[in-house]
C-alpha cells in the first residue's frame, strides 16, 4: 500500500501527502507542446464558406464609402486617393473620425491582399468599423459560361 499508518514498532512515520511536482512537470510540457502546435494546425485548415443572403442596407449619402476598382485604384467617395496616402487621408477625414466607420466596396477581380492592405490602412487611421458592400444580384446569377466574359456595370 502507498499509505500506511503510524502504527507499528518500526518508528517510521509515513507521508500522507501526494507529490504533485511530477504532474506539474508533465502538464507544463504538454502546455508548451500545444502552444507550439496550435498555430500550425490553424494555418492548414481549408474551409468552404457558405453563401450569405443578407438583407440590403439602405444607401444614403451620409455613409463614407471607400471603393477599390479592378485596376486597384482606391477612392474615398468619388475622389481617387493613392494607396500610400490612404491612411493620412482617412485620419484627417472629419466624417471618418467622427463615425469611426466606413463601407468598403471592392471589385470582384481585386486580389484579396489589396483589400486587406486597404482595411489595415483604415484600421491604422482609427476606423474601427468596416462594412462590406456587395452586389445582391451577383449571388443569385448563374456563373458565366467558360470562355464568355461576364458584363459588369
Amino acid at each position: 500500500m502507498g499509505m500506511g499508518s503510524n502504527r507499528g514498532g518500526s518508528g517510521r512515520v509515513t507521508m500522507s501527502e501526494i507529490n504533485v511536482t511530477p504532474m506539474v512537470d508533465v502538464m507544463l510540457v504538454l502546455l508548451i507542446i500545444f502552444m507550439v502546435t496550435a498555430p500550425l494546425i490553424q494555418q492548414g485548415v481549408k474551409v468552404n464558406l457558405p453563401e450569405a443572403r443578407a438583407a440590403a442596407v439602405e444607401a444614403s449619402d451620409k455613409k463614407l464609402v471607400l471603393s477599390i476598382d479592378a485596376q486597384k485604384r482606391v477612392f474615398i467617395g468619388e475622389a481617387e486617393v493613392p494607396v500610400e496616402e490612404l491612411e493620412t487621408k482617412l485620419a484627417s477625414n472629419a466624417k471618418a473620425q467622427a463615425d469611426k466607420e466606413l463601407y468598403l466596396h471592392a471589385d470582384r477581380d481585386v486580389p484579396y491582399g489589396v483589400v486587406v492592405d486597404v482595411m489595415a490602412a483604415a484600421q491604422r487611421a482609427g476606423i474601427t468599423n468596416v462594412g462590406m458592400i456587395t452586389d445582391p444580384t451577383s449571388a443569385t446569377r448563374a456563373p458565366a459560361a467558360k470562355g464568355k466574359k461576364e458584363s459588369r456595370r
